[in-house]
């Protein structure tokens, strides 16, 4: 029997926990700076959802869903990705109708997604992201991309690029299309099976393809930018003008697509340009959609949003060297010596934990200089000691581990005192 995690797993012990949710606790805090409020979905939806909403074309639906059938005999699939979840709820529980729009959320969970696992991507992982339904100003576009780069910069990556696109309204999107059928149909049997079948349904993503990126057709490919009629292309400078003002630098790349169905308009990523990042560089990405509450059976509502990857988050920290200010010390460690110390170092534990006091006693019975080398291992600032001369007097010696200071106080001023040396003896 494989008593092993799947692959593409991984368990995340303690010494690395710690740093998840650091991260994952300023990223809540970045979010309500923003005005985005949590929400969380379930780990399953019905298949259709994703069908419907990411798109049949990509090949998130194609080849790398986990989906089976449940014992009513429905179709079932863990979520590949956030969106289409989000917006299910939204629909679902119509939030459209609130007084107060657009509607800005944002979550953090597992996705899963069949695909080759490699540094940074898990057939498990999971992922930050917002959404912000309700409304058409490009100023909305702006904030989204500035809470996300705003969320690597407060982490502290420096080597960071914002680039961007712009995929235009269905007009110049249908009139792009046709272009790019036109100019890849001579080299249809050069391209790969999964590109000749994008140039069928869905062209665009043609020009995401692995594969074929170095194809010389590539280079020469109809930039979407050339077909954006006057609304688009007056939305994709009013944007870039919103991100002037914000003094926010960025980088134009007409070959820049998503590789889901449901973007039009406003395309992004962030890059990392440090060194030892790996070749995949992109951190996250996002974009405007303007037809997915719909196709989810919910009123004419327009969007915008983005995800990141918290393992390329972490990755992107550690290639860069960035310490996060991971506190692994422990408050305060009793040692107790005796049947009635121990009794009394069990009720002490409990007391200080419950007044805010990170605390952790000996339970394998160890001697006195065991613990203190327990004491040790775990960082503890303080060392209280129990034996049968400090209960017969009602109190313990407690010592200051890093200036060696001992001080014997009363049972009943222990607390106190703890608090406020803790404190900075405030």
């Amino acid at each position: 029997m494989n008593m092993r995690a799947p692959r593409g797993t991984q368990d995340i012990l303690p010494g690395t926990s710690e740093k998840w949710q650091y991260v994952e606790q300023r990223l809540i805090d970045l979010s309500r700076r923003y005005n985005y409020k949590e929400i969380r979905t379930p780990i399953f939806e019905h298949t259709e959802l994703f069908q419907r909403g990411v798109g049949d074309s990509t090949d998130i639906v194609q080849k790398e869903m986990y989906t089976f059938t449940d014992r009513g005999d429905r179709s079932i699939t863990l979520r590949p990705e956030g969106t289409a979840s989000v917006v299910r709820a939204f629909v679902q529980n119509k939030l459209f109708g609130l007084a107060n729009q657009p509607t800005k959320l944002f979550y953090i969970g597992p996705m899963f997604r069949y695909e080759r696992p490699q540094q940074g991507r898990m057939r498990q992982f999971v992922q930050f992201g917002v959404e912000a339904l309700g409304s058409n100003d490009p100023a909305v576009d702006a904030e989204v991309m500035a809470l996300a780069m705003n969320a690597y910069q407060e982490l502290g990556l420096t080597s960071l690029k914002l680039v961007l696109n712009s995929l235009g309204d269905q007009e110049s999107r249908e009139a792009h299309k046709s272009a790019l059928v036109s100019h890849f149909e001579p080299h249809r049997d050069e391209l790969c099976s999964d590109c000749q079948l994008r140039l069928e349904q869905n062209p665009l993503r043609v020009l995401d393809c692995k594969k074929d990126k170095d194809h010389s057709a590539m280079t020469t490919a109809p930039s979407i930018l050339e077909y954006l009629n006057d609304e688009s292309k007056s939305y994709f400078k009013a944007v870039q003008n919103h991100l002037q003002a914000m003094n926010i630098d960025y980088v134009i790349d007409a070959n820049l697509v998503r590789g889901l169905d449901y973007y039009n308009h406003t395309a992004f990523e962030i890059m990392s340009d440090a060194e030892g990042f790996g070749a995949i560089t992109t951190l996250s990405g996002g974009g405007r959609y303007n037809g997915l509450v719909e196709d989810i059976g919910g009123p004419e509502t327009s969007g915008i949003g983005f995800a990141m990857s918290l393992e390329r988050l972490l990755m992107a920290l550690e290639a860069e060297g960035v310490k996060l200010p991971i506190e692994d010390s422990l408050d305060c460690y009793i040692v107790a010596m005796g049947e009635e110390a121990e009794q009394e170092a069990v009720r002490l534990t409990q007391l200080l934990r419950s007044n805010g006091i990170q605390t952790d006693k000996d339970y394998l019975q160890k001697k006195m200089k065991g613990q203190f080398k327990s004491a040790d291992r775990l960082k503890a600032k303080y060392v209280i000691v129990l034996g049968e001369r400090e209960l017969e007097q009602n109190a313990a010696t407690v010592k200051n581990m890093a200036s060696g200071e001992q001080t014997e106080l009363p049972l009943d001023e222990i607390t106190g005192y703890l608090e406020q040396e803790l404190a900075g003896g405030e």
